[in-house]
């Protein structure tokens, strides 16, 4: 199993930066960019990431089709790609209605349709060639003005639920799972795609040598995340029965997360929480359930070489 680690977009520029160097010197294979709204731009920092670092894949995970027209997106990635001499990485995923429709008022219908449909128009033009398409969504009648330096670069999905997995994993160089994607949703993943299909996912890790110090402080952040998710796949094979997924939402769509529905036992379905120990037996079910990279989330609130640090000891 690879490491990556993914940069929080509430981190200052220049401590992006850092992050992404200090983790290419720790032996990590990716870093990621994160955008979520309205938080940094992925694509801005990750020119900067590429500019200071000669090694490490540079991931954009994830950008939407509805703030983006998907030839803008390749024509800023084929930018990315060759500014960092073919390392990018391409994360597509429908984003939600919270951001798409309360905040920014776009109409969030057909996100499956509009992600696959864009998927395919960006994969068209990054062959370099002119294109004409006339989609659901979309019509084109051009062409980039330069050739990208590579005419395939991998392309991932942002997805979660059934459909989407399974749509997804048959035309994508690969899936990116959520925050909270435990062993057992991984596992599911695994089964709806194949061994064919690379599966990474994002990772919440506290580690502590008093394992209790240690579950308190990422169990806010699980909360949260429980609530964004809510009643769904995600949650189910973590174990949560529809009630408390419920609660856990409506705490967070109140603007405060019910943390103290995050027993230990969920905790540990969800998140890497405990001392050395016990956080390298929690990485070795992930691998075991089928992840080929773990993105360890970046927490803004602690320096990223400690993140790292603590990663490489579990790893």
């Amino acid at each position: 199993m690879r490491l990556a680690f993914s940069i929080s977009g509430r981190r200052d520029s220049a401590g992006a930066v850092r992050a992404a160097v200090a983790a290419e010197e720790a032996g990590f294979n990716d870093v990621w960019l994160t955008e979520d709204y309205f938080e940094r731009g992925a694509f801005a920092l990750a020119g900067a990431v590429a500019a200071h670092t000669s090694r490490v894949r540079v991931g954009i995970g994830v950008v939407n089709p509805w703030t983006r027209h998907p030839v803008l997106t390749a024509m800023e990635f084929a930018t990315l790609d060759e500014l960092s001499g073919g390392r990018a990485v391409l994360g597509l995923g429908a984003s939600n209605a919270h951001w798409m429709t309360d905040n920014l008022g776009i109409p969030f219908d057909r996100p499956l349709a509009r992600t696959l449909e864009a998927l395919s128009v960006i994969r068209q033009v990054l062959t370099g060639r002119h294109v004409t398409f006339d989609g659901d969504f979309h019509q084109v009648d051009t062409g980039l003005s330069f050739t990208p330096v590579r005419p395939d670069p991998p392309i991932v999905l942002g997805v979660k639920g059934p459909r989407a997995v399974a749509r997804g994993g048959a035309v994508a160089d690969g899936l990116l799972l959520s925050i909270l994607a435990g062993p057992g949703y991984v596992r599911w993943v695994r089964s709806q795609v194949g061994a064919g299909t690379e599966i990474s996912a994002y990772i919440g890790v506290s580690v502590d040598p008093d394992p209790a110090v240690a579950r308190d402080r990422i169990r806010p952040m699980a909360a949260q995340y429980l609530g964004v998710h809510g009643d769904h796949v995600i949650t189910r094979e973590a174990g949560v029965d529809p009630a408390l997924a419920a609660w856990l939402r409506a705490g967070w769509l109140a603007g405060a997360p019910r943390a103290d529905l995050v027993s230990d036992a969920l905790l540990d379905e969800v998140v890497i929480a405990g001392d050395v120990a016990g956080a390298a037996r929690g990485l070795e079910r992930w691998a075991a359930a089928g992840l080929d990279v773990a993105v360890i989330r970046d927490d803004p609130a602690v320096d990223p070489v400690e993140t790292l640090r603590v990663a490489r000891e579990i790893a």
